[in-house]
C-alpha cells in the first residue's frame, strides 16, 4: 500500500543528500484529501492549496481534494504527521503537471463516466455455483506460498531500480509459461514514460462479450522507508507480493479447469503503486481514454496478514458501494465461514483509487482493519516468514477474487470447463504378456489419469510421446498388485499412450480419464 510512502521514498532517494540539494531539486505536484492537507498546513505552513474541490467520489462524504507543490522535504514531514497524527494510510496521488492534477480533482469527468456506463453496469446476480465450487477446492495456500518467496527473493522491487525491472520480467515470464497453450491468453508489459518498471497486464479474452472487461489487479513494486539503492532490502512479502500471488492462483485454477470467460478479464501487476499510484494512474487513464468498457475493478493489495478479527474487510471510501455488497455476498456465498469486516482508508491508499478517479466501479478488499495491518511493511522484515511462513489468509482472498472474476465474467451462462472423458477397459494377463491402448488425445492445460484395479500383478505405464514400453515411459507404476495408477499433466495438446505388463497372471480393469482435445 502506499502507507508509509514519502519516507521511504525521500530515505532512498536523497540519503545524503545536502540540505541545499534538497531545497533545488524539482518540486512535484500531489493531491491530498482533507485531513492530510491539514497535517501538512501544520508541517508546511507555507504550502497552500493551489486548488480545492469536492472529492470525485460520492463515498468520501463531504472530504475536499487538494492539489499542492510540495518539495521532498516537505513530502516527508506530510509522511511521518501522517503516521503518527492520523494512524492511517498517508494516501497521495503524484500528478505529472498543475494541469494533470486540476484535471484530476475534477468530478465533473467521473459524473459523465458514471452516465455513459450506467446501461452496462452488471446485474450482481450470483448464478455460477456449478463452476465456481470445483475450482475453488482446487486452491492451494501452498501455491500462493511459492510465489510470495519467489517474488520477495528480489533485494527489492523499486520502480526505478534493476530489480524493479527484473521482478516486473520475471512476473511476465511466470504468467506466460502458465497460459502457454491458451491462444484467448496474452501476457504483454505496459511501459511508462517516466520510469523503467513495467506493469505486466495479462488478458483472458472473452468469448461473447470481449469488449466488457473485469480487472483484478495488485502491485508488483515493494519499498523500504530506510533507502531505495539497488541492495537496500524490500522484500515486500505481504505487500504486494501477497496480492500478486493470490491472483497468481486464480489464474492457476481457471487454467488448469480450462474456464473460459464471456466477458474478458484482465489481470494487472501495476508498476509504482508505492509512489503515488503512477502505474495504476497510466493504465486507468489508458482504458478511459480508448472507451474500454471496464465493468468491475478490484485490488488485492495486502492479503496474508490477520491483524483483525474479521477475515476480509472491505473498504467503503473512494470504493463502489453496489460492488462492494456484491463482493460482500460473493463472500456470503462461497465463503460463508469467513467474517467480513468493514473500514475506511482515505484518499488514495492503493491502486483502486486509480479507476475510480477514472469513473470507473471499483472495490478493495483488504487482510485487516485500517491500522491493525502488517506492521513490517516498508522495511526489510516484510518477510514471509514474518506471517507464518504460511499463506492461509492470503488463499481467503485468491478465493473470494476467483468467485468476482468468475461471476463477473460469465455474465450469465458462461463457459463451463469441458467434462473429463473415461473409458474403462477389462481383460486378462498372462506372465509376461503385454497390452497396449491409446492414443488419447488430451487437451492443454489438462491431466491423463490411468488407473488400474484387479487380482494379480499387473503394472502400468504411460508415456507421451509415442507408445509406452517397459523401457520408455514417462510415468510407471509397478507394485506387487494390480492397484496401480499413473497420472501426466499436459501444457498443450498432447497424446497419452498406455501399455499393461503381465508381470504375473492376472485380471484388470483399467480406467482411463481425461480432458479430450
Amino acid at each position: 500500500m502506499t502507507t508509509r510512502i514519502i519516507a521511504v521514498l525521500i530515505a532512498g532517494l536523497f540519503a545524503g543528500a545536502s540540505a541545499s540539494a534538497l531545497a533545488q531539486s524539482d518540486k512535484i505536484w500531489i493531491s491530498v484529501g482533507d485531513a492530510a492537507y491539514a497535517q501538512l498546513q501544520k508541517v508546511a505552513p507555507q504550502v497552500q492549496a493551489r486548488e480545492s474541490r469536492a472529492s470525485f467520489a460520492a463515498s468520501a462524504g463531504q472530504e475536499k481534494l487538494h492539489l499542492v507543490e510540495v518539495d521532498e522535504q516537505q513530502m516527508l514531514a506530510l509522511s511521518a504527521a501522517v503516521h503518527r497524527k492520523l494512524r492511517r494510510c498517508g494516501g497521495f496521488m503524484f500528478h505529472a503537471s498543475e494541469a494533470a492534477g486540476i484535471a484530476a480533482l475534477s468530478p465533473a469527468k467521473d459524473q459523465a463516466r458514471t452516465a455513459q456506463l450506467a446501461a452496462a453496469r452488471p446485474s450482481y446476480v450470483i448464478d455460477q455455483q456449478s463452476v465456481v465450487n470445483p475450482m475453488l477446492t482446487q486452491m492451494q495456500a501452498s501455491n500462493i506460498g511459492q510465489t510470495i518467496v519467489d517474488m520477495s527473493s528480489y533485494a527489492n522491487r523499486y520502480y526505478t531500480t534493476n530489480n524493479g525491472v527484473n521482478a516486473s520480467n520475471w512476473l511476465k515470464q511466470r504468467w506466460s509459461t502458465m497460459a502457454a497453450g491458451r491462444s484467448d491468453i496474452a501476457v504483454t508489459q505496459f511501459t511508462h514514460s517516466a520510469y523503467p518498471q513495467k506493469s505486466v497486464i495479462l488478458t483472458i479474452t472473452g468469448s461473447d462479450n470481449p469488449n466488457e472487461v473485469v480487472v483484478l489487479g495488485g502491485h508488483l513494486d515493494s519499498i523500504n522507508q530506510s533507502g531505495t539503492s539497488e541492495t537496500t532490502r524490500a522484500p515486500g512479502a505481504d505487500d504486494d507480493a501477497s496480492g500478486i500471488a493470490s491472483m497468481t492462483e486464480v489464474l492457476r485454477v481457471m487454467i488448469a479447469s480450462g474456464y473460459k470467460p464471456r466477458r474478458t478479464i484482465k489481470m494487472i501487476g501495476y508498476a509504482a503503486e508505492e509512489v503515488g499510484l503512477r502505474g495504476s494512474q497510466d493504465i486507468a487513464q489508458n482504458h478511459k481514454a480508448n472507451n474500454v468498457n471496464v465493468v468491475g475493478v478490484m485490488q488485492l493489495d495486502m492479503t496474508n496478514y490477520k491483524g483483525s478479527v474479521n477475515d476480509i474487510y472491505l473498504y467503503t471510501d473512494y470504493t463502489d458501494s453496489a460492488q462492494n455488497s456484491f463482493v460482500g455476498n460473493l463472500i456470503t456465498t462461497y465463503l460463508p465461514t469467513l467474517k467480513i469486516g468493514y473500514d475506511q482508508c482515505g484518499y488514495a491508499c492503493s491502486d483502486h483509487a486509480s479507476w475510480t478517479s477514472a469513473g470507473y466501479w471499483s472495490s478493495m478488499p483488504f487482510e485487516a482493519a485500517m491500522g491493525e495491518d502488517d506492521p513490517y511493511i516498508h522495511t526489510a522484515n516484510d518477510t514471509y516468514a514474518n506471517t507464518g511462513s504460511q499463506a492461509e489468509h492470503a488463499l481467503k482472498f485468491a478465493r473470494m477474487a476467483l468467485a468476482y472474476a468468475v461471476e463477473l465474467g460469465s455474465d450469465g451462462a458462461g463457459v463451463t470447463p469441458p467434462a473429463d472423458r473415461t473409458e474403462t477397459y477389462t481383460g486378462t494377463l498372462s506372465r509376461g504378456q503385454t497390452r497396449a491402448y491409446g492414443p488419447y488425445a488430451v487437451a492443454a492445460n489438462g491431466s491423463f489419469r490411468a488407473t488400474l484395479s484387479g487380482s494379480g500383478d499387473t503394472d502400468l505405464y504411460v508415456r507421451k510421446a509415442g507408445a509406452a514400453s517397459t523401457t520408455s515411459y514417462d510415468c510407471k507404476s509397478d507394485g506387487p498388485t494390480s492397484t496401480e495408477s499413473c497420472t501426466l499433466s499436459y501444457a498443450a495438446n498432447g497424446n497419452a499412450y498406455v501399455l499393461l505388463n503381465g508381470y504375473a497372471a492376472s485380471s484388470y480393469t483399467l480406467t482411463v480419464t481425461y480432458p479430450p482435445q
